[in-house]
This record gives C-alpha cells, structure tokens and sequence, in this order.
C-alpha cells in the first residue's frame, strides 16, 4: 500500500479510470455481437443498424483512449465487410 498522499490519490484515479474504461469495453463487446447476431440471422436492415451503433461507440473509446484508433478501425471495418456482403447478397 502507498504511503504518499499523492500515491494514495493516484491509486483512487487509477481504480476509477479502470470502471470507467472496462464499462466501455464492456459495452464495444456486446454491440459487436449485436452486430454479429444481426449477421447470422441474414436480417440486412438490423446489421446496418447495429454497425452504425457499434462504429459511433468503437470512435467514442478511440476518442477517449480506452480502444488505439486502429483497433477501433480495423474492428469496424471487418464488420462492415460482413454487413455489406449481406446487403449485397439480399
């Protein structure tokens, strides 16, 4: 345990920041298979919906640094590929 007030404040920030960061995670992890699910079902107008969610969330934690900006992008970017190819087979 720290003996510094200030290392004392850091621990408090740094288990806040940690909430904070893995609800947001949290959230990025379910949207995805939100948009997976859509995927699976063949149902073109749910996927697009669900991606467009998911992509507002993944740009929101690249904002925030809680996602690197290329993690964010390249997870967007495999499931618009999958969405479009269903849009394309509908």
């Amino acid at each position: 345990m720290a003996n510094i007030r200030s290392s004392e404040k850091d621990i408090r920030r740094t288990q806040a920041r940690t909430a904070r960061n893995q609800t947001v995670k949290s959230r990025i992890r379910t949207l995805r298979k939100k948009v997976l699910a859509a995927v699976e079902s063949g149902d073109a107008a749910a996927a697009a919906s669900s991606l467009n969610e998911f992509a507002s969330a993944a740009d929101k934690a690249a904002k925030t640094k809680v996602l690197h900006k290329n993690t964010s992008s390249r997870l967007k970017g495999r499931l618009a590929l999958k969405v479009g190819a269903l849009t394309k087979k509908a």
